[in-house]
């Protein structure tokens, strides 16, 4: 059996959540409630040293880091997530780590929270996420494609950065009218099977 250790609103999870129904595989979720301090348990810290989600087990491995499970699901199960060109492979992945590389780590809920208990009540959660949520997405905005994907006319890499991304981004308040590439991009992976199942409130 292919497990997923995962907290349902943690986008890194939601991104791999987004891949293995793409892949059309059988798979089951184990929560780790970030929120009561499960990441920090000595059995998670035994799957993975990071204390983070999300941990999937695989084809008799244990892997961690979103992107690196993604790119394995992809090489494996022909996902076809990354173009064929290494020029577009750039492209993509340059798409990609502009979502988890850049605007994620820095909004990541544990430094968020530091920010907000140091501050002094200078800071709140919803103040902190916006200054670095908007910005990096008024950037993607202009970086991505003109139509209904991130690159080009199929879903690759970025598409399943993206929609993680904008469902932080609206549970915190982000104003996404100034987004429209992004916001049609959302809107069109939304509809697809294996997008709308990897919701957080989708059940499993």
């Amino acid at each position: 059996m292919i497990t997923l250790y995962d907290y349902w609103r943690s986008s890194a999870s939601y991104r791999v959540r987004i891949a293995l129904n793409l892949a059309g595989l059988d798979w089951r979720a184990v929560a780790v409630d970030l929120t009561d301090g499960g990441q920090r348990s000595k059995d998670h810290l035994a799957r993975n040293p990071q204390g983070l989600v999300p941990v999937l087990e695989i084809d008799g491995h244990r892997f961690t880091q979103s992107l690196a499970i993604i790119e394995y699901l992809d090489e494996t199960r022909g996902l076809g997530l990354l173009p064929a060109d290494a020029p577009g492979r750039a492209r993509v992945r340059a798409l990609a780590h502009a979502v988890a590389m850049e605007i994620h780590p820095v909004c990541n809920l544990r430094v968020a929270r530091f920010a907000a208990d140091h501050s002094a009540g200078g800071i709140t959660m919803e103040s902190w996420m916006g200054e670095f949520i908007a910005p990096g997405l008024a950037a993607l905005e202009k970086m991505v494609d003109d139509g209904d994907y991130c690159y080009r006319s199929s879903v690759t890499l970025p598409d399943l950065c993206l929609v993680p991304q904008l469902y932080n981004a609206r549970r915190w308040g982000v104003d996404l009218a100034p987004l429209p590439r992004l916001t049609r991009i959302g809107a069109h992976l939304d509809t697809l099977p294996a997008f709308a199942a990897a919701r957080p409130e989708a059940p499993k």
